[in-house]
Order: C-alpha cells, then sequence, then structure tokens
C-alpha cells in the first residue's frame, strides 16, 4: 500500500522531472558516448550486471553504520564511516550516470527524481563532514544534517528500487525465456526462402528473430534487445554484428554475446538448419 503512494508521488513530479531528464540525458549522453569503452565499464557490461547496484550497497551500509556510531558515542568510527560513504556516493553516482544516459520514458523520469534525491543526500553529509572536521565540541549539528540526509538517501534508494523492480530498467529482457533443446518450425511469413542480407525479421513459435544471411551461412538472434527491448531487426549489421537502433549496444550474430553496451546481458542466439520436411527449423544455442 505504502509503495503505491510513493509511486503517485513520484510520478506527480513529472512536471520538472520530464524537462530536467531530457536535459540531463543530452549532456550525459554527450560526455558518455564519446568514450563509449569508458561508459560500458560503468555500466556493468564486463560483469554481466549493472555495475551501480554492486556500488551502491557500500555507501547505504557504510552511511547506517555512521549513524548508529554517532547514537552510541563513537565519534571517530561515525566520521570515518561517513566519510568511506561520501565517497562512495561519488562512486554510484557515476556508474549510474552511465545507466542514466540510456533510459527512457517513465524510467527516465522516475530516474530524474531518484538521482536529485541522491545528489540531495549527498550535499547534507558534506555538510556534516565539513562541519566535523572542525572537530565541534557540540556535535548535533552534524549529526541532524547526517539524519535527514539518511532519510533522503533511504526514499532515493526506495525510488532507485523501483526502477528495477517496478518498472523493469535493467532487467534481463530474457530471464525467463526457456533455453529448450526441441527444433521448432522457422515461419518464413510469405516470403519463398530466408533472404539473403537481413537483418530479417522472422518467428519461431512465440519468438521473434532477427536473421542475417550470406548464402548457406545463416545466423540468427532474439528481435529483442536484453538491454531495454529494442528492435534488434531494425538494426544495423557490420561485420556480424547487430547494433540495436535504440541505445547502441552490440551483439555478436554467431553466439548473441555482448560486443559493447549499455547491455549487460547476452543475447539468445539460435541454430538454424534445413527440415526434413522442407523449409526452415530453429532452436536456442546453449549458453
Amino acid at each position: 500500500m505504502l509503495g503505491r503512494y510513493v509511486t503517485r508521488a513520484v510520478d506527480a513530479q513529472s512536471r520538472w522531472s520530464k524537462p530536467l531528464g531530457d536535459f540531463n540525458q543530452r549532456l550525459l549522453r554527450a560526455i558518455f558516448h564519446p568514450i563509449r569503452p569508458i561508459q560500458n565499464i560503468l555500466n556493468g557490461t564486463w560483469l554481466g550486471h549493472p555495475l551501480h547496484a554492486v556500488v551502491t550497497d557500500v555507501p547505504i551500509g557504510a552511511l547506517t553504520v555512521s549513524i548508529v556510531a554517532d547514537l552510541i558515542g563513537q565519534p571517530v568510527v561515525a566520521d570515518v564511516s561517513m566519510l568511506v560513504g561520501v565517497l562512495a556516493m561519488v562512486a554510484a553516482a557515476v556508474t549510474g550516470a552511465a545507466d542514466y544516459a540510456e533510459v527512457d520514458g517513465t524510467a527516465r523520469n522516475r530516474a530524474t527524481v531518484h538521482s536529485t534525491l541522491m545528489v540531495v543526500s549527498l550535499l547534507l553529509y558534506v555538510v556534516s563532514l565539513v562541519i566535523r572536521s572542525g572537530n565541534p565540541p557540540d556535535r548535533l549539528v552534524p549529526i541532524l544534517f547526517a539524519i535527514v540526509g539518511y532519510l533522503i538517501l533511504s526514499l532515493g534508494a526506495t525510488i532507485g528500487g523501483d526502477l528495477v523492480y517496478l518498472v523493469g530498467t535493467h532487467v534481463n529482457r530474457h530471464a525467463w525465456r526457456g533455453a529448450g533443446a526441441k527444433w521448432i518450425a522457422l515461419d518464413l511469413g510469405g516470403l519463398p526462402d530466408i533472404p539473403n542480407g537481413g537483418p530479417t525479421k522472422m518467428k519461431a513459435g512465440i519468438n521473434e528473430l532477427a536473421i542475417i544471411r550470406d548464402g548457406d551461412r545463416i545466423l540468427a538472434v532474439h528481435a529483442q534487445c536484453a538491454h531495454a527491448g529494442g528492435p534488434l531487426a531494425e538494426g544495423v549489421v557490420t561485420a556480424e554484428v547487430i547494433e540495436c537502433p535504440w541505445h547502441g549496444s552490440r551483439f555478436s550474430m554467431t553466439d548473441g554475446h555482448v560486443v559493447r553496451g549499455p547491455a549487460m546481458y547476452d543475447q539468445p542466439a539460435y541454430e538454424i538448419r534445413r527440415a526434413e520436411s522442407g523449409g526452415w527449423e530453429v532452436r536456442r544455442q546453449a549458453s
């Protein structure tokens, strides 16, 4: 029940979050797209998992320790933990910005609210650290800054969780797609045969495939991009690598492996062979 109120409150911010999100994305793409290899690292393409989700555990844990240490009268532990937490928040902000550059629609609006709250929380923690650095005799003010910062951090983290669990941002689009070992007839969609070139969109059962052909060499991957569901069949193929038209993720047509992010997950690839009864049949390659 409480989650519904949070969702409504976040969606109600669209008057400012939409234009701010549009501006932020243009800026971030201008920064990250010329340095795609670095963006891939920050996205977590090399890890096969969103790097931002990994990094965010560090500041939440460190800042929780800091508050507890403040409350039980351990100022050194509190200050050191807060410093670690603030540095980790900066790292989380950088990885989050790399992801934010490739988020669209409702997810972008919510990501804008999430990132704004996290920046406000970070600023409050920086103020608290600055005050603490002067070794004040009364630590009430920096502790209050930290508590408010933690509450905002918690709200921002909740919205960040909704981006994944409610909206499905950066969730593998093929997580529930069974591999299977059964050959399935390829629906040519009225075509006499698989055409040369491509990519050509065809169906095999419930799956839509993006297929390229060069004579007897036929390669296929699932037509829905693992990153955000983009239409790979509308992408461009260069040297057996297909590029998603939405966010520029690239996959090898031979095995579906990620060649370039922001995708973090491999693409399902398929084997194609002649069917004994005529036509073609396909099955998903083993991972």
